[in-house]
């Protein structure tokens, strides 16, 4: 069981790009229905299933799930009994599973898109990139001069993000094979020069979509992002961007997701049935073509052409970790050597409403990111080292903000202060939201000043109405003139008991940042999700 349970924190970080933890499950099996757990991109597939439930009978019913989280119910048998199947971006890593690979039955792949590199296009004509071959290697070596910059998702959230940061780390080590975890050590430089130049992080494929274009219309804007194929020519598609992306197909390969629709081994006759028939028309030729102009993606059955806005068919495929020690050394070399350190701002109600298990659940949630929650999706999305984490309780003022900075080497000693400072919170007062979300900004300012090469993010978590201090209609008003170092700064708003959906929406949406609903959801599992996009 030991065994398992390793290989499980290594090689389930994989199963589609999503940012949600699964959500209820959908109830009894109904004839010709198939419930799915799935990672929310094939979102984008509903009009064609739509089509195809009018075309066979079968309806899909889908839950979507972020990646840690529906691997994990994979493995541990959560989705037993109440899914029919599972629909992620790969299933490689997942047969290295036992207890997830024993619970997959009939796998039928129904498209594809490589992970790739997307430059608006006057930067890949100033780099030469347009047409031409690059490699990986050529990629980083400009990373690593800030000849350009980029977005990417985080690898522990999002299988674009991973797949990006295998396909690097395997075209840098030059063996051919998988990498393993003796290599890691040897590309790491190269990584760190590569990951120099990422300038947008995200927990999901489409949050980093929409934070790139935001950017790119704005006074510091990006100049490309690493995502599939699909999603960088749906941005091309979207009309929004003031110039379209380049896409650069790295000439010593990429990896590619392959989207199985994969059958439960538990699932019914009807399921079965209903899963077989589904596959089968979604890999018609028609339905392929469909497919490729509704979602950007290829179509893998043999004969149909692709269409003229994707290269040429033939991509280098590069082979994925074997090994459980070589992912996890890989993510762990990511987040606490290679990669730029974050810098979060925790704005943490402490009114008199959060008394009693409120406060409680405040507390677990912080303490769970110093090491305690041991859970798969604990371990990847805990504090990390040299990040640097400001506290900011506030109630009816703010407090005086804590600042802990977590260092490379012995981090336990910082942690275990973090964890007493989130113990000892306390919870009494009025709730002054706005004067203290004013006041992480003014925080900010001087602290970006001498160190802005982070990522930065503010969470504001309350769990009431504005009560005390400036309105929201003030906020806006000040927000005008916040100094452009830290007005990019997102706001992760956090919707807990009566917090206003609609003030915290708007609140998200004018800083760029994105709302979590923590009302029914643990507060523990929000904070863990919030920790992808940072």
């Amino acid at each position: 069981m030991r065994k398992v349970l390793a290989l499980a924190l290594g090689l389930v970080l994989l199963a589609g790009c999503s940012d949600a933890a699964p959500s209820a499950p959908l109830g009894d099996p109904e004839p010709g229905t198939l419930r799915i757990l799935a990672g929310s991109e094939l979102a984008d597939m509903q009009p064609v299933l739509d089509e195809a439930a009018r075309a066979t009978g079968v309806t899909v019913k889908f839950t979507f799930t972020g990646t840690l989280e529906g691997a994990e119910a994979l493995a541990n048998g959560g989705v037993d009994g109440k899914y029919d199947a599972v629909w992620f971006s790969s299933n490689r890593y997942l047969a290295g599973l036992p207890e997830a690979a024993k619970r997959l039955g009939n796998q039928v792949k129904i498209m594809s898109s490589p992970v790739v590199l997307g430059l608006a296009a006057p930067v890949a004509q100033r780099l030469g990139w347009a047409g031409k071959p690059v490699s990986w290697g050529e990629i980083a070596a400009q990373a690593g001069k800030k000849a350009f910059s980029y977005g990417m998702t985080d690898p522990s959230a999002s299988n674009s993000g991973f797949s990006a940061l295998v396909g690097v780390a395997s075209a840098l080590a030059g063996a051919g094979n998988a990498i393993d975890a003796r290599q890691i050590a040897s590309v790491t430089p190269q990584l760190t020069q590569f990951f120099s130049a990422q300038a947008l992080s995200a927990g999901s494929s489409g949050w980093l979509s929409d934070a790139y274009v935001r950017r790119a219309t704005g006074p510091d804007p990006v100049d490309g992002l690493i995502n599939y194929e699909s999603v960088l020519l749906s941005a091309n598609a979207s009309g929004k961007l003031p110039a379209p992306l380049t896409l650069v197909y790295p000439s010593d390969g990429v990896v590619t997701a392959d989207y199985p629709l994969s059958l439960l081994a538990s699932a019914g006759d009807d399921a079965r049935s209903a899963h077989q028939r589904l596959s089968d028309y979604l890999r018609t030729a028609e339905v392929q073509k469909r497919i490729m102009e509704t979602t950007q993606r290829r179509p893998v059955v043999p004969g149909v052409a692709l269409g003229p806005r994707f290269a040429a068919h033939d991509l280098v495929e590069l082979p994925f970790p074997a090994t459980q020690q070589a992912v996890d050394a890989l993510l762990r070399a990511y987040f606490d050597k290679i990669r730029r350190p974050s810098r979060t701002l925790y704005v943490l109600d402490t009114s008199g409403s959060m008394k009693g298990d409120r406060i409680d659940s405040l507390r677990t949630a912080l303490a769970g990111l110093t090491g305690a929650d041991t859970s798969l999706t604990g371990r990847y999305r805990r504090f990390r080292s040299r990040e640097e984490v400001i506290m900011l309780p506030f109630s009816t003022r703010p407090s005086g903000a804590t600042t802990f900075t977590v260092p490379e080497q012995d981090p336990a000693g910082e942690l275990a202060r973090i964890k007493a400072f989130a113990e000892g919170l306390t919870a009494n007062g009025g709730t002054a939201i706005y004067d203290s979300l004013a006041e992480a900004y003014r925080e900010l300012e001087p602290v970006q000043a001498r160190d802005p090469d982070r990522f930065t993010s503010i969470v504001l978590m309350t769990d009431g109405e504005n009560a005390n201090g400036s309105s929201l209609a003030d906020f806006k008003l000040a927000f005008g003139s916040i100094p452009p170092s830290v007005k990019q700064v997102p706001v992760f708003t956090v919707l807990f008991g009566e917090g206003s959906n609609d003030e915290l929406t708007q609140v998200a949406t004018m800083t760029g940042g994105k709302v979590f609903d923590g009302r029914e959801t643990p507060l523990s599992d929000v904070f863990k999700e919030i920790r992808g996009y940072q």
